[in-house]
């Protein structure tokens, strides 16, 4: 185990992972795909330079995955473009959850069929495995998220650790049931569903949580949370077009509530945040306990 986050390897008994730790980086657009496209590209290739062209090596649509070459990129990057609600996924390997990832789901605003849900948003997500923060550092990461986050009109969006897991079998289910309420600190993300549900609330507390426009002036700006934040690792930065970012400390942490650890930064900020926090209205799996689903839901707050 790491002294910040535990070492987490599930096997399903085909052999295939379904549940690990690694780093999520997420960010949430109240915007068209048409109007953020371009910006999301540039995110995308910020990421694929940090990480090697060649890792996210399969590509999925709403089918099966499939491999990515030359030719399929150039087209991905084409329809891309064209599709005015694009879902795609890559991955370094489809079976079964591994390290690098990205994945956007971006919405159409203007559907004159009416397929608008009110509280949708463009979603991209990044992720990273655990190996990628050990071997390049804290800081490597945050700038990371950081450059990733400079194009984007988001709402809000967060960076830190995270259980990367196959969603909708019992036996993930019960795995993760069993370790998320021990370590609050690593978030439970499954992007799909909230592009349809999050608005423009803010997912939770993270190491790394982005704000824009409106949550920020509901948490009173820069300066009211500067003022209501004193817990002496966190730093609360200005970012250009209203924006900003708050950091829990020079590494992103599990906390372990057995330990007794229960990341009273993390707590101070969600306190902070109360006001503009999402609450999912159900489980994020029929396998998964509702009362522990409950609590994991709150773990910040009571």
């Amino acid at each position: 185990m790491n002294e910040h986050y535990p070492r987490v390897r599930i096997f399903a008994s085909h052999g295939a992972p379904i549940l690990r730790e690694g780093i999520t980086i997420c960010f949430y657009m109240r915007r068209s795909h048409h109007e953020v496209a371009r910006a999301v590209q540039q995110s995308m290739d910020a990421y694929l330079r940090t990480v090697g062209p060649h890792t996210l090596a399969w590509y999925t649509g709403q089918d099966d995955w499939q491999m990515l070459d030359a030719h399929s990129w150039d087209s991905l990057r084409h329809k891309f473009l064209e599709k005015p609600w694009p879902c795609l996924e890559l991955k370094d390997d489809p079976a079964g959850v591994h390290g690098f990832g990205m994945e956007y789901y971006g919405k159409w605003f203007e559907d004159p069929r009416g397929l608008q849900e009110p509280d949708m948003v463009s979603a991209l997500g990044f992720w990273l495995p655990t190996e990628f923060l050990e071997a390049q550092g804290p800081v490597a990461v945050r700038n990371l998220a950081l450059e990733l986050a400079d194009p984007l009109p988001f709402c809000s969006g967060h960076a830190g650790l995270s259980f990367h897991a196959v969603h909708g079998y019992r036996e993930t289910e019960e795995k993760l049931s069993q370790l998320c309420l021990r370590y609050p600190g690593m978030d439970v993300t499954l992007l799909r569903t909230l592009s349809w549900k999050l608005g423009a609330r803010v997912k939770g507390p993270a190491w790394l949580t982005f704000l824009g426009q409106p949550a920020l002036g509901e948490v009173r700006g820069i300066d009211g949370l500067r003022a209501r934040l004193f817990s002496p690792s966190t730093t609360v930065q200005q970012l250009q077009e209203e924006r900003a970012i708050v950091t829990l400390g020079p590494w992103p942490k599990a906390g372990d509530t057995e330990a007794g650890d229960h990341l009273p930064a993390y707590r101070e900020l969600a306190s902070v945040l109360e006001p503009a926090l999402y609450r999912s209205s159900e489980p994020w799996s029929p396998y998964f306990p509702k009362d522990t689903w409950q609590r994991w839901e709150r773990r910040f707050v009571d």
